[in-house]
C-alpha cells in the first residue's frame, strides 16, 4: 500500500483547507486503517474552521466527521477482516487513508453506496435518536422540521413520516419545499415567505415535537406554537444562535427541552448508540431510508462544499468523493 496519502488539512482558523501528504503508522490495537472513498461534511465541520465547535481539534488538523470506505488493515483485538465496507464517523475523513477505532467503523449494507454511507451516520443517527429515544415521537402526533432541507433536517423529515408522524416542513424557497415534500413532509412553510411562523405552525393546528437545528428567532417561534405537553429538540445553531427560549412557559404548558449532541452519546452510553446504528442501517436495508446527496465535489474543491455550506444552497448532504 501507498507510503503516503492525500489529504486536506485545516491549519489556520478561518483559512482555507490546504491540499498534503498523510504518513500513517501500521495499525495498532483496536484501530483499523480505511481507504476512504467519500466522506461528508456537516454543519460542524464549518464550526470547527473558525474555532467555534465543542470539540474543535488543535491546529493543524484534517477535517471531516464521517466518511465511507474499505478496511485495509486492522489492529490486534480488531474482528474486522480487511475489504470490508464501512461507514466511518471519526475525526479526519477528508483523506484518502487514516487510522479509526474500531469501534467508530460500521460494516454497511451490500447496496449502500459509499457516498451513500458517507453522509448517512451523523444525521440518520441524530434524527433516529432524538426523535424516538429522547422526543419519544409517536404515530398520529405533529411534528415541524426546521432547515428541513439541511444535512440533518431532511432525515427528521424523512424518520419522523417513517414513524407515522404528521410532519411540517419548514424551509427556505419552493425548491427546498419540494425535496422536504418528496421525503415525506404533509405540510411545508416557507420561511421565506411567512412572516409569522409561530402564527402559521397555530394554523396548521399546533406541534408535538420541534425538531430545531437552526436556533435563533425561528427556533424561538416555533417554540411558542408547542402544544402542552410537547417537547423540543435543541439540534443546532445554523442561525447563529441559540434560541432564546421563555422557561416560564415550559413550566406551564409542560414542555420538556432535550439538548441534543449524537457524538456525546460515545461515551455516554456507547453501547445504546451502537443498537441505534444498526437498526438505522436495517432500515436501509429495508428500503425504508433512501439518503438524498444534494452536491458531490472531489476531495481538491473541498473549499466549495464549505460554502455550499454556509450559504445554505445545498439539500441533504454535501459529499466529497476521494
Amino acid at each position: 500500500m501507498p507510503a503516503t496519502w492525500k489529504m486536506m488539512q485545516i491549519k489556520t482558523m478561518s483559512g482555507s483547507p490546504i491540499a498534503g501528504e498523510l504518513t500513517l503508522a501500521p495499525p495498532g490495537p483496536g484501530e483499523v486503517l480505511v481507504r476512504l472513498r467519500a466522506a461528508a461534511l456537516n454543519f460542524a465541520d464549518l464550526l470547527m474552521t473558525r474555532g467555534r465547535y465543542q470539540e474543535t481539534p488543535p491546529l493543524p488538523f484534517i477535517p471531516g466527521l464521517e466518511g465511507a470506505g474499505e478496511v485495509l488493515a486492522a489492529g490486534e483485538g480488531v474482528a474486522l477482516a480487511p475489504g470490508t465496507r464501512v461507514a466511518v464517523q471519526g475525526q479526519g475523513t477528508m483523506t484518502q487513508a487514516n487510522l479509526f477505532p474500531a469501534e467508530s467503523c460500521h460494516p454497511i449494507p451490500d447496496a449502500m453506496s459509499h457516498e451513500e454511507a458517507a453522509g448517512f451516520l451523523i444525521a440518520y443517527g441524530t434524527s433516529h435518536f432524538a426523535l424516538t429515544l429522547r422526543a419519544g415521537l409517536r404515530a398520529g402526533e405533529t411534528l415541524a422540521v426546521l432547515g428541513a432541507a439541511g444535512g440533518v433536517g431532511l432525515t427528521a423529515v424523512e424518520i419522523g413520516a417513517a414513524l407515522g408522524a404528521r410532519v411540517i416542513a419548514v424551509a427556505r424557497g419552493a425548491d427546498k419545499l419540494a425535496v422536504a415534500r418528496t421525503a415525506g413532509a404533509t405540510d411545508c412553510i416557507d420561511s421565506e415567505t411567512c412572516p409569522d411562523l409561530r402564527g402559521a405552525l397555530r394554523e396548521l393546528g399546533g406541534v408535538d415535537v420541534v425538531y430545531d437545528p437552526v436556533g435563533d428567532a425561528p427556533g424561538e417561534a416555533a417554540f411558542g406554537a408547542l402544544r402542552p405537553g410537547g417537547r423540543f429538540l435543541v439540534i443546532g445553531f445554523a442561525g447563529g444562535k441559540p434560541p432564546a427560549l421563555p422557561l416560564n412557559h415550559a413550566l406551564v404548558k409542560n414542555i420538556a427541552i432535550h439538548g441534543f449532541y449524537w457524538g456525546g452519546y460515545r461515551k455516554l452510553d456507547p453501547g445504546l448508540l451502537q443498537r441505534d446504528i444498526a437498526a438505522l442501517l436495517a432500515l436501509y436495508d429495508q428500503g425504508r431510508l433512501r439518503p438524498h446527496v444534494g452536491a458531490t465535489l472531489p476531495l481538491e474543491r473541498l473549499a466549495e462544499g464549505y460554502e455550499l455550506l454556509e450559504s445554505r444552497r445545498s439539500t441533504g448532504k454535501v459529499i466529497v468523493s476521494i
